[in-house]
């Protein structure tokens, strides 16, 4: 990815008055006319699609995309969050240009979702699409204070050389219809215009900085003679998914050479 963020200051959404009362009238008018709603999963990170052609062994890098396009004419949007920090469980087309997305809680929590990061294709220029995340957690969220989506297109970056960007309209964060133990569940809608034909766009919540990404920086830092003589790193330990937990050492190592040895 384009690397780092834009150092200009970021535009902030400006709320439509009522947008939230539109939102939950809208989200109503499923259960009146339950017929015009296609409820139709065109993703999920780990079962496979039962209509599919393609039957992948296990550990296999290049995993089959879920759904299937039937022709050049169908403009049902492929998601993909099956790589590093995607997080991205099920996503339900309800109306053509619309989709209900569930997220994979965070590992080691206990239903925890506040972030999202995944990529769509087979996006129409113009278009709007709507994206509903349904399993949010938190009562209220910095969306209704001005937050946008992030968006990274690869053809702008190939292009242009544009990284991120902040995209999305009537962008919106509230109860919703699904109820949990301690509550509610709320979601977190947002509406997006892509800028080109069949394009593979990241959709995420904040700048993403996976895993490999800090064993990248990390690894400059090492190489950097102005910097090393200060930075120490060793593997402290193993995660459970076999990823080195990295034990970092800042000082003056010249002035206190018993610190190396720590």
């Amino acid at each position: 990815r384009v690397w780092p963020p834009p150092p200009y200051p970021e535009p902030l959404n400006e709320l439509k008055e009522g947008i939230v009362s539109l939102m939950i009238i809208h989200d109503n008018k499923r259960t009146l006319n339950p017929a015009s709603v296609l409820n139709r999963v065109v993703y999920d990170s780990i079962e496979a699609n039962p209509a599919s052609k393609h039957k992948a062994p296990l550990g296999v890098e290049e995993l089959p995309q879920y759904y299937e396009p039937t022709g050049p004419d169908d403009e049902t949007i492929i998601f993909e969050s099956r790589f590093e920090s995607g997080n991205l469980r099920r996503a339900i087309q309800i109306y053509p240009g619309e989709y209900d997305l569930i997220l994979r809680p965070d590992i080691n929590t206990r239903g925890h979702t506040q972030w999202y990061y995944f990529s769509v294709r087979n996006m129409r220029k113009g278009r709007k699409y709507k994206f509903n995340i349904i399993n949010m957690m938190k009562p209220d969220s910095v969306y209704n204070q001005g937050l946008r989506p992030l968006a990274y297109s690869n053809t702008e970056a190939e292009t242009q050389g544009v990284g991120w960007y902040r995209t999305a309209s009537d962008i919106a964060y509230y109860a919703n219809n699904i109820k949990r133990k301690s509550g509610s569940y709320y979601t977190l809608t947002f509406t997006v215009t892509f800028p080109h034909d069949h394009d593979t766009c990241y959709l995420a919540h904040c700048f993403p900085f996976t895993y490999s990404d800090l064993m990248r920086y990390m690894a400059r830092l090492e190489a950097d003679p102005a910097r090393s003589n200060r930075f120490r790193r060793r593997t402290l330990c193993q995660t459970l998914a076999g990823n080195k937990c990295e034990l970092v050492t800042i000082t003056s190592f010249s002035a206190d050479p018993a610190a190396l040895k720590a």
